[in-house]
């Protein structure tokens, strides 16, 4: 089997990873695996792994970019894919493009839907393909009602983490100690962390109502993620709100962090306050793989996540009192723990496999 598939970089994030995962499992498994992007920082693992790269700056979200469908057209015949899987929506629209010049031998056309698309004419082409892999229930529910497409077109396989990675080691001193020189207040303190990059739709805003309300000095609150230059106003808002409500010392604003995993290990509950319902939640998925308590609102990925491995972090939509009383009642039960995670990479891609395999089966 050869598979190809098409997304705009590969540089560092879950659309990536999980591409360069199938690319090395399909490899594994004695088949090709063909890659176009323009290419970023794991385009060397992916070919370290067995994958083959192919460059094409198919990430430009620009109508121009819509002329590379029929260079794209002659890499998939001189490839000759048994399955071409586009991930974004660009690189989609040259892809059906390209498409549409096959006179025969066409490979079958798979997609995935990793958002709730808010653009539903642009997104329209992640629909305009023979089969959909949706990355939830939620996301299934958005693509039936907005694109009107059969139960029988669309697989749901949620996203997974490594379990390698993401994994129960007990921290190491070396990492605490070096943590704890960066972020002495921290020390022998309650940790509550969100790990989110600083957007309005993230929660953050009512992270630090959280904290508020819990009013314990023991209690300190962590949000890990990046600030975009586009969001450095917001941010500075959010940072006058901590002022105001004299929280300097219960709130640390980490940035973007490597150690993800670690911080994730330090904390009493990981939380996903997302405003919109989240796709999918991998924050959620890898923080319980570590064995920490998490918490969100129930809506969304984020709630189908909860319902499998911690129903007992399940907060209603939008309740701050609700979120304060199930804090503090988490915090009280140390021996808690989610669930074993069955959310795991080796999942996904196996029951992405199938798909394949099942749509090669009935195109014969």
């Amino acid at each position: 089997m050869k598979v190809l598939q098409i997304l705009p970089e590969l540089n560092i994030g879950g659309v990536e990873r999980g591409t360069l995962d199938l690319s090395k499992a399909l490899v594994q498994k004695g088949h090709k695996s063909y890659v176009i992007s323009n290419g970023g920082k794991l385009e060397a693992s992916l070919i370290a792994s067995g994958g083959n790269h192919i460059s094409m700056p198919i990430h430009l979200k620009r109508f121009k970019t819509l002329k590379l469908a029929d260079d794209l057209c002659k890499i998939i015949k001189e490839i000759n894919p048994d399955i071409v899987h586009v991930r974004s929506r660009m690189p989609a629209w040259v892809t059906y493009r390209a498409l549409k010049k096959f006179k025969k031998n066409k490979p079958i056309h798979v997609s995935t839907f990793h958002g709730l698309y808010s653009f539903p004419i642009y997104s329209k082409v992640m629909a305009q393909v023979d089969h959909i892999i949706s990355i939830s229930k939620t996301v299934e529910d958005y693509i039936k009602t907005t694109y009107q497409v059969a139960a029988n077109k669309i697989t749901v396989i949620p996203r997974g983490c490594d379990l390698n990675e993401f994994n129960e080691e007990p921290l190491t001193s070396e990492w605490k100690f070096d943590w704890y020189q960066e972020f002495p207040h921290t020390k022998n303190k309650r940790i509550l962390t969100l790990p989110a990059r600083i957007t309005k739709w993230k929660g953050v805003d009512d992270f630090i109502e959280l904290i508020n309300l819990i009013d314990n000095p023991n209690i300190h609150g962590l949000v890990v993620g990046p600030v975009s230059q586009s969001k450095e106003k917001y941010f500075k808002k959010l940072k006058a709100k901590v002022d105001a409500l004299n929280l300097q010392n219960r709130i640390t604003f980490c940035g973007s962090r490597s150690d993800i995993v670690n911080i994730y290990k330090l904390s009493d509950i990981v939380f996903n306050l997302s405003k919109t319902p989240e796709p999918f939640g991998r924050t959620t998925i890898e923080a319980a793989s570590v064995g920490t308590k998490i918490a969100g609102w129930n809506h969304g990925g984020t709630k189908e996540i909860l319902n499998e491995l911690f129903p007992q972090g399940l907060v209603e939509l939008g309740n701050l009192t609700d979120l304060k009383n199930k804090s503090i009642d988490l915090l009280s039960q140390d021996e808690l723990r989610p669930e074993k995670n069955t959310f795991t990479s080796e999942r996904m891609i196996n029951s992405t496999l199938k798909v394949y395999e099942s749509l090669l089966r009935t195109d014969k």
